[in-house]
């Protein structure tokens, strides 16, 4: 059985020497696996069922408006004051033209808040069909009232990342033309063998995790803890991010394949959180490109150096040709 990565000690064990602790954790492991095999068994038919709809459900997401990057089209870092967009190349923000006036509205950002002063005629319209008659604050998408507005084809918000005060105007066209030709990376062969067990590793309070970006910013993430998994003898980790509404882990990762087969800045997974004794699976398989290979109007979070793996996952999504 592949081995479990150890659970958190206590303090009060820090004193027992290294070989007693070793012996102490094997037991914990069994005592952890007792009620079945860890990780549960699946016929490789069933696996490979469940991570085709798992590519679907990718492809479909990655080509769907707002979020989905393949059809992003701009991104602006809005400074504080006015900035005014439109077709006019001579314009901060240059929309395409199709149907976009010469001026079609200005930005007015005040610490956080952004207001959208949309010119006459311009054709501004709220999701629900309704012209932009007035200013307007929009909310941006990691609020509770994120505002969307359109310009023909062209919808666009306010996009914000976690622990940055950086703002930036998100622009994606309906009517890509990949949109409907979209097909999504080649991968490694689908095997069961790196659909590795964990154990989840508590810190003992959460922790801010800053990371570089791909903007040469940097975002700021938290962290309740550690994934432990054992790949061919060796105990691995990697920094796990998730918060208090969290359903599942997020993980940036980089492994030796970045070098020639993968994105060279790392790939992304997300992991199921825990069970009640701290369990949980990493399936590789999953392992994803990041946003900021499919669109260069992206702000993607680099890989921590905790997270850097020294060893080929073959495994998951190659880089685009």
């Amino acid at each position: 059985m592949p081995s479990i990565a150890r659970p958190h000690i206590e303090s009060h064990l820090c004193w027992v020497s290294s070989q007693v602790l070793r012996v102490a954790l094997a037991i914990l492991v069994l005592v952890s696996c007792s009620d079945g095999a860890w990780p549960p068994p699946v016929s490789f038919e069933q696996f490979s069922t469940e991570h085709g709809e798992w590519r679907q459900d990718r492809r479909d997401r990655l080509v769907t408006p707002p979020s989905g990057p393949v059809l992003w089209t701009g991104l602006w870092q809005l400074s504080q004051g006015s900035t005014e967009l439109g077709s006019d190349p001579g314009l901060p923000i240059v929309l395409p033209s199709g149907d976009v006036p010469s001026l079609a509205g200005t930005l007015h950002r005040s610490g956080q808040d952004v207001r959208l002063e949309a010119a006459a005629e311009s054709g501004f319209r709220f999701e629900d069909g309704s012209i932009v008659t007035e200013p307007v604050m929009l909310g941006n998408d990691r609020s509770e009232n994120v505002t969307q507005v359109s310009l023909g084809t062209l919808g666009m918000r306010i996009h914000a990342e976690p622990g940055t005060d950086r703002l930036w105007l998100r622009v994606w066209d309906e009517a890509h033309p990949q949109r409907e030709t979209f097909v999504l990376p080649e991968t490694f062969p689908l095997n069961v063998q790196w659909r590795v067990p964990a154990y989840f590793e508590p810190y003992p309070e959460p922790r801010v995790l800053p990371v570089a970006d791909v903007t040469s910013g940097s975002l700021e993430y938290e962290t309740p803890g550690e994934l432990v998994f054992d790949i061919n003898g060796e105990e691995h980790r990697l920094i796990a991010v998730a918060g208090a509404e969290s359903t599942r882990y997020f993980v940036m990762m980089w492994d030796s394949t970045a070098i020639s087969q993968t994105y060279p800045g790392g790939r992304y997974m997300t992991v199921p959180l825990a069970d009640a004794n701290g369990r949980t699976i990493i399936d590789f398989n999953r392992a994803y490109n990041a946003p900021c290979v499919f669109t260069p109007h992206s702000v993607c979070g680099l890989p921590p150096l905790e997270n850097y793996l020294p060893l080929y996952v073959t495994s998951g999504e190659k880089r685009p040709q």
